[in-house]
């Protein structure tokens, strides 16, 4: 079990719950209502058909559904920033066993939710908040980016790679310092001088959406990025990324993308255009801890759970069809870039890392 659990004897409370409007009609066959433990999701914009962040949460709560007969599973999406305190308020009142936050925007909606609740579990993705009610799910993603941009770095022809955000914020930053850093290290190594446009580490500045929905703003940011000689592009920009995938896969080539959080060759149309995905294993972590609560076991805030390469909360997907494409040297200097890090011999650093 990936999630690290304090046991207790009684557990949490386990109750029925009304229907939500917006929940998908995915009910357990089996079990009376009283034996049913309700974990419910409000997601952050975007919803769960982002191909990102909020599809590997609720593919998570899934995962706990099969796993566990006794657990119903249902989801609000967010509209906007605006939505989240009512959200996460109308899942207290329908009792809710576990209530998760997708997304270190709601931060503060949540905090207030779960302080105003104390005897209420919530859980949170990429965020870690005062409240012990509130079990943090935290991800050391600038890992898996490091070996990003090294494959980016060794991939490129141009000697420029690129990468964007969808907002400055840390759950977003920290994939692209490592992406800086996997490039530096290519540099180091190589005695090269790949070229990182879009994100300048050492100032925390660079190129942004400032959405996670919009396509087209993605592609927008992207083909600027193209336009300064980007070959590689890794958006890191939820939904908004789709706009740079579909655009890569019509330039015929002329550039490929590194896409974010779930392996985009299962959750995007564009995987002949797709190098890799930095994965953030989302979906394992909240399956972990919607089981663990439901069999009974409390979930201890501190430490919580951090994700890293080397427990498998983050890692480097398939490079599918680009596999024929890397040199195995390459492949094999990132496998041992990444038994380097698990070991110490390495170390990845970001502004943002989970702490």
């Amino acid at each position: 079990m990936r999630i690290v659990s304090v046991f207790a004897v009684g557990g949490l409370a386990l109750g029925a719950a009304a229907a939500c409007g917006e929940a998908p009609s995915d009910s357990n066959a089996g079990g009376t209502a009283a034996e049913k433990y309700t974990a419910c999701m409000v997601t952050d914009v975007g919803g769960i058909d982002d191909k990102s962040f909020n599809t590997s949460a609720w593919a998570g709560l899934e995962a706990a559904k099969a796993a566990d007969s006794k657990i119903d599973i249902k989801y609000v999406a967010s509209k906007a920033e605006a939505d989240y305190e009512p959200n996460l308020t109308q899942y207290v009142n329908q009792d809710c066993d576990f209530i998760l936050a997708v997304g270190g925007l709601m931060g503060e909606a949540t905090s207030k939710i779960a302080k105003a609740n104390p005897d209420q579990q919530f859980g949170i993705v990429d965020a870690k908040l005062p409240e012990s009610n509130v079990f943090p799910m935290q991800f050391n993603t600038a890992q898996a980016g490091f070996l990003a941009g090294y494959l980016a770095a060794g991939m490129s022809k141009s000697g420029t790679v690129g990468t964007y955000g969808g907002m400055k914020i840390g759950p977003v930053t920290i994939f692209m310092d490592g992406f800086v850093d996997g490039v530096a290290q290519f540099n180091k190594v190589k005695s090269k001088t790949v070229k990182v446009i879009g994100w300048d580490k050492a100032t925390q500045n660079g190129s942004f959406t400032n959405d996670f929905v919009k396509q087209d703003e993605g592609k927008k940011v992207s083909d600027a990025l193209v336009a300064q000689g980007a070959d590689i592009v890794m958006p890191v920009a939820g939904g908004a990324g789709l706009g740079t995938t579909a655009a890569a896969q019509a330039s015929g080539g002329k550039y490929s993308v590194i896409w974010v959080d779930v392996d985009g060759c299962q959750s995007t149309p564009n995987c002949p255009a797709l190098l890799t995905t930095v994965v953030k294993n989302i979906s394992d972590a909240v399956k972990d801890a919607v089981v663990t609560a439901a069999n009974g076991e409390k979930l201890a805030h501190d430490p919580g759970y951090l994700g890293t390469l080397a427990n498998n909360g983050v890692s480097l997907a398939p490079y599918h069809d680009f596999d024929s494409k890397v040199p195995a040297e390459l492949k094999a200097e990132i496998e041992k870039l990444k038994t380097d890090i698990n070991s110490g011999a390495v170390t990845v650093t970001s502004a943002a890392q989970p702490v």
